[in-house]
């Protein structure tokens, strides 16, 4: 099922892509559905075959026409988000580019950070100010939202537990990461002022996903244009930690909960860093005006126009918010932006 947040006369609301293309207003099919889609996660047991049924009956009075309403991002509020680093080829070509060597610990364990659940957008604008456009980039990303609770998971529990698939992209402003990242903090304000996911929730059964003994493998081609010229290529089956195997180090020693939302990390040729890096573009970032268009097998296609937003205190010191342009591709392991 491809599920949805949607705005319409005002009101947020949740529902289904029907094969026509149609969206099916799941609370006027059915009031017991009038619900947010954190809810619907939480109480699937009892709302999914609710919901199952009004997309099988697709009652007319339900079904609005896709380019009346405003889709939001699925999960728009969720419990939290993580972004991992899963795909080899981004990571070490990332590291190469600035003259380091692939870092061992790669192959250890897979990694993740958190990053900011209350700045989550969805297909449309993505609205950025003065130094946000220095050097902003884009990730393209494969992400998992979480069904179940899981507490020290097995691979197991860990598969068993993703609700569903969506596109993520990790925006990213590279001079505000690149500044910070010096700190050894995390990328802080280089990435926490807007992820956007979308535009469809879609549950396992509609995807192409293969068992293996590391976890579930998503099959799907990824892809990333830019103003209408592709620059990126890539599958989510190359990621080298499955989802399950982040969720199972993600909850070690901790509880999580239904709703959470795990990014897999850039997939290779995922980002203007990297391309930027291999020569394949020459300085290129995004600009406002530009629009990005990501396009995952299965799950759809993540529109977005990047619009400028006049700086609300214009005489703020430079030095709060950044004003060095470092060099990316110097050799400083200080000055790591690789994701």
């Amino acid at each position: 099922m491809k599920l949805v947040t949607f705005k319409d006369k005002g009101s947020e609301k949740i529902g289904a892509v029907l094969a026509s293309g149609a969206v099916l207003d799941f609370s006027a099919a059915d009031g017991r559905l009038a619900v947010d889609m954190l809810t619907l996660i939480r109480q699937q047991d009892n709302l999914m075959p609710l919901a199952r049924d009004a997309v099988a009956k697709a009652s007319a009075t339900a079904q609005l026409d896709a380019a009346s309403i405003t889709l939001l991002a699925p999960v728009p509020r969720p419990v939290s988000m993580r972004d991992g680093y899963a795909f080899r080829q981004h990571v070490s070509t990332a590291r190469r580019n600035r003259g380091l060597d692939m870092i061992p610990e790669f192959d250890l364990f897979p990694v993740t950070y958190f990053t900011n659940h209350l700045a989550v957008t969805g297909p449309g604008e993505m609205r950025v100010q003065d130094h946000h456009l220095t050097r902003l980039d884009f990730e393209l990303e494969v992400a998992i939202v979480t069904g179940k609770p899981l507490h020290n998971a097995t691979l197991e529990e860990a598969d068993e537990a993703i609700f569903g698939y969506m596109i993520m992209n990790d925006w990213s402003a590279r001079m505000l990461q690149m500044e910070e990242m010096k700190l050894s903090l995390g990328p802080c304000k280089g990435k926490d002022f807007a992820t956007s996911l979308g535009p469809w929730l879609v549950t396992k059964d509609e995807l192409n996903i293969e068992k293996s003994e590391r976890g579930e493998l998503l099959h799907a081609a990824m892809t990333c244009l830019l103003n209408g010229k592709q620059l990126s290529n890539g599958n989510a089956d190359s990621m080298n930690w499955t989802f399950a195997q982040i969720l199972q180090r993600t909850s070690y020693g901790i509880h999580m909960l239904p709703g959470e939302v795990i990014g897999s990390g850039t997939v290779g040729t995922g980002c203007l860093l990297e391309l930027n890096g291999s020569k394949i573009t020459d300085n290129l970032w995004l600009k406002a005006g530009d629009e990005v268009v990501m396009e995952i097998e299965g799950l759809g296609r993540l529109q977005n126009t990047v619009v400028h937003v006049p700086e609300r205190l214009a005489n703020m010191p430079p030095e709060l918010v950044g004003g060095t342009l470092p060099d990316l591709y110097g050799s400083s392991p200080s000055g790591e932006a690789g994701d």
